[in-house]
Order: C-alpha cells, then structure tokens, then sequence
C-alpha cells in the first residue's frame, strides 16, 4: 500500500469515527414522549434485568401488573397503569405503560 493509500484509510477512519452517534441509553432518555408515559414508567426502567418479586413490597402511584413469563392477559390497554413484563427466568424484561 502506498503513502497516499495509507493516508486516505486513516482519513477514512476518522471521518467514520465522528459519525458515531450518542449512546443508546442517551437517545432512550431524550426519546421519552410523555403521553405514552403517563404511568411513569421510564422512571422504573431501573427494575428491567431485576426478578419479578422485587417489585412485591414497592409502593406505586398508578396501578401495576406484573406479567410473569408466558400468562394469559386481558388484551385492554390503559396508558395509566404500569407493566412489568417477566421473561423465562422470571426476571423482568419490559417495563411500560398500557
């Protein structure tokens, strides 16, 4: 490789190294729309990776439902009400208003 191929391939990886974008954690942050978050639930994205039972003596201000992994659930949607969605291990994977 030549001089001047080496330093267009450095240039190169430069210019894609400022392209990057923020973290992911940040955009999930900014990207928060309050309507469909009316029960709070960005605020208990702490809990998510957490066993489901940790949740048993918190008290919340809107109502909540734990969904353990693979239950029936009514199918009504209720932007107030708080979920915590559990996976196979029984720890929670989702938190989120409906």
């Amino acid at each position: 490789m030549t001089f001047y191929g080496k330093g267009a391939m450095v240039a190169a990886l430069v210019m894609l190294a400022g392209c990057q974008s923020a973290s992911h954690k940040e955009n999930a942050q900014a990207a928060v729309d309050p309507e469909m978050d009316r029960c709070g639930a960005s605020q208990y994205q702490q809990y998510v990776g957490k066993p489901l039972s940790s949740i048993d003596g918190v008290r919340f201000t809107h109502p909540i439902r734990a969904i353990p992994y693979n239950s029936a659930v009514t199918m009504d949607f209720n932007l107030n009400r708080l979920n915590f969605m559990g996976d196979q291990q029984g720890t929670i994977s989702r938190v989120y208003c409906g």
